[in-house]
């Protein structure tokens, strides 16, 4: 949408040229000729920003017309015109709230670019307090759904770092919630009333990436016809989050360095150093140790970027939460869409669960979502998702692990080794119920944790945090089951 702007001069020669320049600017402009028509035009209309003259004659001036602005439109930007030898008054115009101010005569590129950056200023605090609003309502950390080991891991780890300045690395694949984590760091944060910028840098081309995160001078390059502020700048006081940060192209990574240890960076074109205090949070899908080592991702900024590393688990190795987030999803659908289905029957709740999900968070709202809008009936079903028929559908092989139910050797044609297939075989008539519910239970167990170090790779540690177990009662598990080492080596 065009900006709209509010014009106040008593002079019509300087109001009409006022009015000219900025509608050749492609903005919605009106005009008011004195302080009391302003004041009515701003109690009557949301204007984005207000350009007034400081002497309007007789009545209310253009002091006046700043406060009728902070009193009915505080949302909008304010920039005073004043007269040569008036440039104090201007400045205690600023003190009380304009934004900036042009001298007369002023010259026609100096008010663009005085406009340009004031509506840019407003913009990035309607955006920000707009995204605090939301952060505040759906994704403060209390909001982020996590029932399971993964993801208290997480917490825990944004708990204690938020209040700090360290440099996070988040890591994990698409879809995730990456940025949900560098919200939560930074609205947990003493810099929570700050800027919040988020910049994915796989979607800027590689010619306008600089200029995109540092700015540039007026002129720099073609088609720079005013100087445009990035967004580091942006972010001054605040956190910037640097999404898919693998795909940043190398030469740009020297100067995310540079602004890393020196907090300063020059505008392109420009050969003054700007000085910033900003928190940086990053995030990557990609290998960045394989892309040091192939050169593509410099080491030394690696390590800078890394100094917190937190990882977000995909979606499929915390089933845990998917009805708790299909549930949330479903209630933020209800406040848009008021005739979409609020419920899934425990059979679409059994499917979710099922799906692998490779587009993770992301894809189980989409689908949810949709199911939840086409829906025939009051709760959706499996057949509303979209989903292939059945996990029995699913055509890859599968382990003891995956598939851990006992069953009798005339059932399974497949050779079958300890390993492979931990299951007890027995006879039903032969065999006591009691006898054979603990063998069961004890198989069930020991396949369990057989999968469980085979998916960590038999990182005890690890398996211990994924699993929600104390370490020492994991080795003793071990012990019991005899699961030695070359046991998951052999099966993995």
């Amino acid at each position: 949408m065009k900006a709209r702007i509010l014009v106040v001069e008593d002079e019509k020669a300087i109001r009409l040229a006022l009015c000219g320049l900025l509608r050749r600017s492609a903005y919605e402009v009106e005009v008011a000729e004195d302080g009391a028509r302003a004041r009515e035009r701003l109690a009557a209309v949301p204007y984005d920003l207000v350009i007034t003259d400081l002497a309007l004659g007789e009545g209310p001036s253009g002091m006046d017309v700043l406060s009728a602005a902070k009193e009915f439109r505080s949302e909008a930007g304010v920039v005073m015109i004043t007269a040569h030898g008036n440039e104090k008054i201007a400045v205690q115009a600023m003190k009380k709230g304009a934004d900036d101010y042009v001298p007369k005569p002023f010259d026609n590129d100096e008010l663009r670019l005085v406009v340009s950056r004031v509506l840019e200023k407003m913009r990035l605090a309607r955006e920000h307090r707009m995204l605090l609003e939301r952060v505040q309502r759906e994704y403060s950390l209390d909001g982020m759904i996590g029932s399971g080991p993964a993801m208290r891991e997480v917490f825990e780890s944004i708990q204690k770092v938020a209040e700090t300045d360290l440099t996070v690395l988040v890591r994990g694949e698409s879809g995730t919630g990456k940025e949900l984590v560098a919200q939560a760091l930074h609205h947990r944060s003493a810099r929570a009333g700050r800027p919040f910028v988020a910049v994915n840098c796989a979607a800027i081309s590689r010619e306008l990436v600089e200029s995109e995160l540092f700015g540039h001078e007026k002129g720099a390059f073609t088609g720079a016809d005013a100087r445009r502020i990035g967004r580091f700048e942006a972010a001054d006081g605040g956190t910037i989050f640097l999404d898919e940060i693998g795909e940043m192209p190398i030469e740009t990574q020297a100067k995310v360095l540079r602004v890393l240890q020196e907090k300063t960076f020059e505008r392109v074109g420009g050969n003054h150093a700007i000085r910033v205090d900003v928190r940086v949070v990053a995030a990557t899908h990609r290998d960045l140790e394989k892309d040091v080592r192939e050169g593509r991702f410099r080491e030394d900024l690696y390590f800078r970027l890394r100094v917190v590393p937190i990882q977000v688990a995909p979606l499929r190795e915390r089933s845990e939460d998917i009805a708790a987030l299909a549930s949330r999803f479903l209630e933020q659908l209800a406040e848009r869409v008021p005739h979409a289905s609020r419920s899934l029957s425990s059979e679409a709740l059994a499917r979710l669960a099922r799906h692998d999900w490779p587009g993770n968070v992301r894809e189980l709202r989409n689908v949810v979502e949709q199911a939840a809008v086409l829906a025939a009936g009051p709760a959706v079903e499996p057949s509303d998702l979209g989903l292939d028929a059945t996990a029995a559908d699913d055509p890859r092989p599968r382990t003891a692990a995956d598939d851990p139910w006992p069953r009798t050797a005339a059932d399974d044609p497949r050779p079958r080794t300890a390993v492979d297939d931990p299951w007890p075989r027995f006879d039903p008539e032969e065999i006591p119920f009691s006898d054979a519910k603990r063998r069961v239970v004890t198989a069930f167990e020991r396949a369990y944790l057989l999968g469980a170090l085979r998916k960590n790779g038999g990182n005890v540690s690890r398996t211990a945090r994924t699993i929600g177990m104390v370490r020492q009662s994991l080795q003793q598990k071990i012990r019991e089951h005899d699961l030695r080492s070359e046991s998951w080596k052999q099966a993995s």
